[in-house]
């Protein structure tokens, strides 16, 4: 169960409202009476800070998100105690209310993020802590002097805040999962690996050095045949990679592990987003750039949607000057001198590692994707073996040869002459153990095998393990 808080809801409004306003009194009121050092950042830097971070969160990222309102929730908290400190309160309330606002917290991280359910508990939390600022300020509500009405405001303003957000606050009821504390902006944390996959990959840390390489080859009699036929129905570029990206789609919908990918060592799922990655040249010859596409593939494409996505995005990189979105972010990078530049690539890495880099950098980068093809036949050479990344995330890497005749003896005696392509697998075994990946590429033989089951979407499309 996850839960959310929509801008649609008017109770959402006035909780970032009222945090607002609480910022604004709070710096309104210490400023006309001035601070030390000390007053300044406990008092006025950090409520201020939280209370408009969980209004921005609540407001931009509240039905995506919601459980990061956790970490304001967690400043507050601090706030009060260091509050009650401040005012010199005897030791053991202070620790009884530390405790009590430490219980607090905890049951707000565990409510948000799924783990319990009962949303009006966090009502009731919200209702007596405004109770108890209300018994504790009590003196300022019955002196009737101004200053110390201020003085409580704000606080009073962030309390009613929550407790408005508390009961604005919404199930999930879509069936679909949900992001929570621990996953990346691409991809979900699958947290019910065995034992071992989650102590291999902090002793094989680097993607080389996990690497699997599988050398293949395929009969593709049936699969030219298949070509021509679909180049009959106007499908006018159609090849043999296009077969196979959707061969690599119908074997993430049966097994969806082939779809993971390992970050910070720890193990996440990209779902039903198949990333496909492939280096083009913008023309063929040695002199001619090069460039990188990323589709976003589905475990229930078909070939038609697999050809339709990759022809536009082929074309819109063909018929443009070198102005992709990833050649101008190379570029930029070309003009740092060479010790930024290696800091600059530093802290990528750093940031990789706990999945903080921003979505858009992922979305241009080659090195963060599902899988990462390439076709030597059109350059006439054989398959190669390809290294994975140690930079990103990408599991798998495929390449493909061009095609060679062989002749064969068959079970009469007599010679027939057979067409083959080779093919190399280099692969992270981090992210599934190596039987699943030889059940993986067998079903690939099969799809294979009758390619026109491609032209539809498969029966089932399977979800990979929570």
């Amino acid at each position: 169960m996850s839960y959310f808080v929509s801008r649609k809801n008017v109770l959402t409004w006035l909780a970032a409202i009222l945090m607002v306003g609480s910022a604004g009194l709070r710096i309104a009121y210490y400023c006309g009476k001035g601070a030390d050092a000390r007053t300044m950042w406990l008092l006025i830097v950090l409520p201020v800070f939280a209370s408009l971070i969980f209004a921005l969160i609540v407001l931009l990222d509240g039905r995506e998100h919601f459980y990061r309102t956790a970490v304001p929730v967690a400043l507050m908290a601090v706030y009060f105690a260091a509050n009650l400190a401040i005012r010199g309160i005897s030791l053991r309330y202070l620790v009884l209310n530390i405790f009590v606002y430490l219980a607090f917290v905890i049951f707000y991280k565990l409510l948000t993020s799924g783990h319990i359910r009962p949303v009006g508990v966090v009502t009731l939390m919200f209702l007596a802590a405004v109770a108890i600022l209300g018994y504790d300020s009590r003196a300022a509500l019955l002196s009737g002097q101004w200053p110390l009405y201020l003085g409580m405001l704000p606080d009073l303003l962030m309390l009613l805040g929550g407790l408005l957000t508390a009961l604005a606050i919404r199930p999930h009821l879509d069936g679909a999962y949900h992001p929570t504390w621990g996953d990346r902006c691409d991809g979900r944390r699958v947290r019910t690996i065995p034992p071992m996959s989650v102590v291999v990959p902090y002793i094989m840390v680097d993607r080389t050095a996990a690497s699997n390489f599988i050398f293949d080859e395929l009969e593709v009699t049936e699969l030219e045949a298949y070509v021509r036929e679909k180049r009959r129905e106007g499908l006018t570029n159609f090849g043999l990679t296009h077969v196979f990206i959707t061969a690599y789609c119908r074997l993430v919908a049966k097994y969806p592990a082939l779809n993971r990918f390992l970050s910070g060592q720890r193990v996440y799922s990209r779902g039903d987003d198949i990333q496909y990655c492939m280096a083009i040249k913008k023309e063929m010859s040695t002199d001619a750039p090069d460039t990188c596409i990323k589709l976003h593939l589905k475990p229930s494409d078909t070939v038609y949607d697999v050809y339709r996505k990759f022809n536009e995005a082929v074309k819109q990189v063909k018929s443009t000057p070198l102005n992709s979105e990833f050649d101008q972010t190379a570029k930029l990078f070309t003009l740092l001198p060479g010790l930024l530049f290696k800091f600059t690539v530093w802290l990528l890495k750093t940031l990789d590692y706990f999945g903080l880099i921003p979505k858009f950098l992922l979305e241009i980068s080659p090195f963060h994707g599902s899988v990462f093809f390439t076709s030597m036949g059109s350059l006439g050479i054989p398959a190669i073996v390809h290294h994975l990344y140690d930079f990103g995330n990408l599991p798998v890497f495929i390449a493909f040869g061009c095609k060679y005749r062989r002749n064969e003896l068959a079970a009469d005696g007599s010679v027939r002459k057979r067409k083959y392509v080779d093919m190399t697998f280099n692969l992270d075994e981090r992210i599934c153990d190596g039987f699943y990946y030889a059940s993986a590429l067998k079903y690939l033989r099969h799809v294979l095998a009758d390619p026109h089951r491609l032209d539809t979407p498969p029966e089932k499309v399977e979800q990979d393990i929570d």
